[in-house]
C-alpha cells in the first residue's frame, strides 16, 4: 500500500492536519493507496506556488522547455512498470492498456516539446503610416488541469504537457480514483528538472471534490482550465468557469456511433467494433457504444460479430490471463447490468455477456430501440447496442439523435460514399474504416454538442493555452484630431 503526499512548490508535503483518504482495488476491495486529502488552504497554496513561478518560467526559452519535456518523456517510460502495477491496483486495468497509456503519454510529451517553437505570431498590415502591428501569442498564466481515471496517464499528461510547453505553470487536481497513478505521472515529469512551482499537484477526498474545484477555479491566479470527464461534471466546471470569465477546455462524455454501410468489409468492421467497444472494458470516452447497421448489413454483421463478442472474457488483471479486466467499481458494474436488463425486458436480444461483481465479459444487444435506456445513456462499460437502420439517411439520423458528439466511425468499401456520411455525423472526430477509439498526440482532439468544446493536440492546443495579443510599434510622428 502506498502513502502519497501533495506536490507543491517542488516538495512532497502532507495535507493540512495530516488528512488522508483510501483507494481500494475494485476486485478485492483491499485498500491499495492512502493519499493526502487536500484542504481548501492546500489548494490555494498550490495555486500561489504556481503563480510565483510563472514569471520566470514564462520567460524561459523554447529550447530549455523542449529539453525538459523530452527528459520527462524518458522519465515516464522509465516508470512504466510502477505505473502498470498502479493501474492494475487502483482501476483494474489490463497490462496492455496500462502500457499503451505510458507509450502514448510519452509521445504526448514529445509532441509538446516540438510545440515550444511553434508558438507563433504574425505581422498584420496597418492602415496607420509608420505603424508595425503584431499578433503575438503569450503564456496565459496558471492552468488548472483535471484528468480522469480511465486513461490516467494519457489524459493526465495531456492535461499538463501543452500548458507547460507554452510557458504556463500548472496545478493538477488528480483523480480520487487513481491518486497513485497520477502521483507517479507527476513524479516522472517533475524529475525532468522543472523549477519549483512550475508543476504542482493536489489530491483530495472524494467528499471534498466540489469545494476544492470551486476554490481552485475562483482563485484569481487561475487563468485557464482544462477538464476531461463526464458531461454531468463538465457542466458544473463550465458554469463555474463562465461565472468567473475564465476560458475552459472541456472534453466530456461520448456515445460513439459506428455506421456499417451495406458494402462494408465485415471482417474489418467486426475487428474494429470489437476493439472500439471493449478495449479497457469500454471505459473510454471514444468507446463504440452504438453500432448502426444499414439494411442487409445487419444480419451479416451480427452473425460475424457474435463470435468476436463471445471470445472476449474478463478476469482479474493482476492474473494477466484475460483480454478484459475489471470495471472501476461495483456501481459501474451494476449500471451495466441494469442497462442490459432494461433492454432485454423491452425486446432486445443479448448476443453474449455475463460475469459477476466488477468482472464482466463483453456483451452486445441486438435490435436496440429508442425506448431502451441504452439507446441514449452513456454506458461506459463492456456493452454495445446494435441498432438496425433501413437506409443511410435513417442511420445518420440515429447517429445524430444523441446529445453527445465526440467520436464516430463509418465502414464502407466506397470511401467517397462513406466520406459523405462522415461529413453528416455531428461529432468532433470521425474515422472511415477505422475504430472510434483512436488518439494521436498531434491531432485536434475534442467534441461537439454535450461532448464539450475546445481542442487538445498540436497547434490547436497552443491556441487554448496562450493569450493572443495585438501589439504595435509606432514611429511617434503622429497627428491627432484633438
Amino acid at each position: 500500500m502506498q502513502n502519497l503526499d501533495l506536490y507543491i512548490n517542488g516538495a512532497h508535503i502532507p495535507a493540512e492536519n495530516g488528512r488522508v483518504f483510501d483507494r481500494c482495488n475494485p476486485v478485492s476491495g483491499d485498500v491499495v493507496t492512502k493519499a493526502a486529502a487536500a484542504s481548501l488552504g492546500d489548494a490555494a497554496k498550490a495555486v500561489d506556488a504556481a503563480a510565483s513561478a510563472f514569471e520566470t518560467w514564462s520567460l524561459t526559452g523554447p529550447g530549455e522547455r523542449r529539453k525538459k519535456l523530452l527528459a520527462a518523456a524518458e522519465s515516464l517510460q522509465a516508470r512504466a512498470d510502477e505505473i502498470v502495477a498502479a493501474m492494475k491496483d487502483e482501476i483494474g486495468a489490463t497490462e496492455g492498456w496500462a502500457r499503451f497509456n505510458v507509450m502514448l503519454g510519452s509521445e504526448m510529451l514529445i509532441e509538446a516539446a516540438a510545440m515550444t517553437t511553434q508558438i507563433k505570431g504574425e505581422i498584420i498590415p496597418s492602415n496607420r503610416p509608420g505603424s508595425t502591428a503584431m499578433a503575438v501569442r503569450q503564456p496565459a498564466g496558471v492552468v488548472l488541469a483535471m484528468a480522469p481515471w480511465n486513461a490516467p496517464v494519457i489524459l493526465g499528461v495531456r492535461s499538463i504537457a501543452t500548458p507547460l510547453a507554452c510557458g504556463n505553470t500548472v496545478v493538477m487536481k488528480t483523480s480520487e480514483i487513481c491518486p497513485r497513478v497520477h502521483a507517479l505521472v507527476i513524479q516522472a515529469i517533475a524529475e525532468a528538472g522543472f523549477p519549483d512551482g512550475v508543476l504542482n499537484a493536489i489530491s483530495n477526498d472524494p467528499d471534498d471534490a466540489a469545494d476544492v474545484v470551486k476554490t481552485l477555479i475562483e482563485h484569481p491566479a487561475i487563468r485557464r482550465i482544462n477538464f476531461t470527464g463526464s458531461t454531468r461534471v463538465g457542466r458544473v466546471i463550465g458554469e463555474l468557469a463562465g461565472r468567473n470569465l475564465k476560458p475552459a477546455l472541456l472534453e466530456l462524455g461520448g456515445k460513439a456511433p459506428m455506421i456499417i454501410l451495406e458494402d462494408a468489409d465485415m471482417d474489418a468492421a467486426v475487428a474494429a467494433a470489437g476493439f472500439g467497444a471493449y478495449m479497457n472494458q469500454g471505459q473510454i470516452c471514444m468507446s463504440t457504444e452504438r453500432i448502426i447497421t444499414v439494411g442487409a448489413a445487419g444480419d451479416r454483421f451480427v452473425e460475424a460479430f457474435s463470435a468476436k463478442v463471445s471470445s472476449l472474457k474478463a478476469g482479474d488483471p493482476r492474473d494477466g490471463n484475460a483480454p478484459l479486466g475489471s470495471l472501476v467499481n461495483d456501481t459501474a458494474a451494476e449500471r451495466i447490468q441494469s442497462l442490459i436488463a432494461d433492454a432485454q425486458d423491452k425486446g432486445a436480444k443479448l448476443i453474449a455477456g455475463g460475469g459477476k461483481g466488477t468482472i464482466l465479459d463483453a456483451a452486445a444487444l441486438d435490435h436496440v430501440t429508442a425506448d431502451m435506456r441504452i439507446y441514449t445513456e452513456e454506458s461506459f462499460g463492456p456493452v454495445v447496442a446494435i441498432i438496425r437502420a433501413d437506409t443511410v439517411d435513417d442511420a445518420v439520423r440515429i447517429a445524430n439523435e444523441s446529445e453527445l458528439g465526440l467520436s464516430s466511425a463509418v465502414f464502407g468499401r466506397d470511401t467517397m460514399a462513406a466520406l459523405s456520411v462522415a461529413k453528416r455525423i455531428e461529432s468532433g472526430i470521425c474515422h472511415i474504416n477505422g475504430p472510434t477509439v483512436h488518439d494521436e498526440a498531434q491531432m485536434p482532439f475534442g467534441g461537439v454538442k454535450a461532448s464539450g468544446y475546445g481542442r487538445f493536440g498540436g497547434t490547436w492546443g497552443i491556441h487554448e493555452f496562450t493569450d493572443l495579443r495585438w501589439i504595435t510599434m509606432q514611429d511617434g510622428d503622429l497627428h491627432y484630431p484633438i
